[in-house]
């Protein structure tokens, strides 16, 4: 009797034969699966993670610009519509100086800045003419808020369809490994929006809040734009302490102020410590002290070179004394571990300038970030 499975069998060549074939096919479909149609699949669940993402951005700048255009309402008592002129701060943009020669480029910049921030706070103000100052800057950093939420959106919305539109699967895998980076952006600028229309401090404000502490019942005055300045002793050594003026959000120009304090206490000041809060590593604890040194100022630069250019020039050391928090914490209402923060930085402050300075000595200690919420 012949033996079906022997390998001389015929029926067994043709099994193996079929079986091979059979293995050809379905390799030749699954690499036809994984770089024709996998891909395509892979692309589409990618755009639909971003679409996703888009239309939970533009819910997010439709909240934002509704609460600025409420609070202007209740706020400034407009006796024309507030909207079109707001639509028209939307769209704002700031052209920035030619950078092919660098000499000067700080100065340019500095103009621009200064011609821009005149404007937008003009702008406020007629949306807004029964508002008081303080109020005028409240509404000044929630308009700033619903615009930085506009942009945002008009951004991603861009590369989304051109990725769309050019079926390109870079462009949609590089915006899509960004989105949640770029949604935890926008949260924190709808909660800052909330929390500059109720005018409540924020988790920037830590260096203002300190240098609050030590102005305390001193008597103050204004030193360049918008800059109050104190005057008190610590550990016997005269100190010079300075924030933006508050109650109001505003940051002010400290590098005016520090360059001009510096000028005016030539070759008196020994040291300045800049305080200010810092964005935290994943991992870190928020309310974390650190100490380093140079200007921790954050922007463009331009307040940052002003100190640096002034403080070079007089052979003066910068410390800096900074609090670490998420972006997140940064422009929304300080927390409690962020306030509590406030007394262990001057206690950081009296360590540093009892070891870098001698007694009778001046220091300069500069509160930076946005006062919003803190007083004088």
């Amino acid at each position: 009797m012949l033996d079906i499975f022997s390998p001389l069998s015929p029926l067994s060549s043709i099994f193996n034969n079929l079986g091979t074939v059979t293995q050809l096919i379905f390799t030749l479909l699954f690499v036809l699966l994984f770089f024709g149609f996998g891909q395509k699949l892979q692309m589409r669940q990618y755009m639909w993670d971003i679409d996703r993402g888009l239309r939970r951005l533009d819910l997010i700048r439709t909240q934002a610009k509704d609460l600025a255009l409420k609070t202007i309402k209740e706020i400034g008592k407009p006796t024309m519509d507030p909207l079109p002129q707001l639509n028209v701060l939307m769209e704002s943009f700031l052209i920035t100086p030619v950078d092919m020669d660098p000499s000067g480029i700080v100065s340019k910049f500095d103009h621009l800045l200064d011609v821009r921030d005149v404007k937008f706070k003009e702008d406020v103000q007629k949306m807004a003419p029964g508002a008081d100052s303080a109020q005028v800057n409240n509404l000044e950093n929630l308009v700033e808020a619903s615009w930085a939420l506009n942009t945002i959106f008009r951004i991603i919305r861009h590369f989304y369809l051109l990725g769309k539109k050019t079926n390109s699967i870079f462009i949609i895998i590089q915006l899509q490994a960004l989105l949640p980076m770029i949604m935890q952006e926008a949260e924190a600028y709808l909660g800052a929006g909330r929390a500059f229309a109720e005018g409540q401090p924020i988790g920037d404000g830590l260096g203002p809040l300190v240098a609050s502490k030590l102005m305390k019942d001193k008597a103050q005055r204004k030193v360049e734009k918008d800059i109050m300045v104190a005057e008190t002793t610590m550990e016997d050594r005269r100190i010079i302490a300075l924030k933006a003026e508050g109650p109001g959000g505003n940051v002010g120009k400290p590098g005016d102020a520090i360059q001009s304090l510096l000028q005016e206490n030539d070759g008196k000041v020994s040291m300045i410590v800049m305080v200010d809060a810092a964005l935290k590593f994943e991992g870190e604890t928020t309310g974390e002290i650190s100490e380093g040194i140079g200007a921790a100022i954050g922007g463009i630069g331009t307040e940052r070179f002003k100190i640096e250019q002034e403080a070079t020039k007089q052979k003066i050391p910068v410390y800096a004394v900074i609090v670490k928090e998420s972006i997140l914490e940064a422009i929304t209402p300080m927390k409690k571990e962020i306030l509590e923060a406030g007394d262990k930085v001057i206690e950081r402050i009296k360590n540093l300038i009892v070891e870098r300075s001698k007694p009778g000595d001046t220091v300069i200690i500069a509160g930076i970030g946005n006062t919003i919420g803190i007083g004088q």
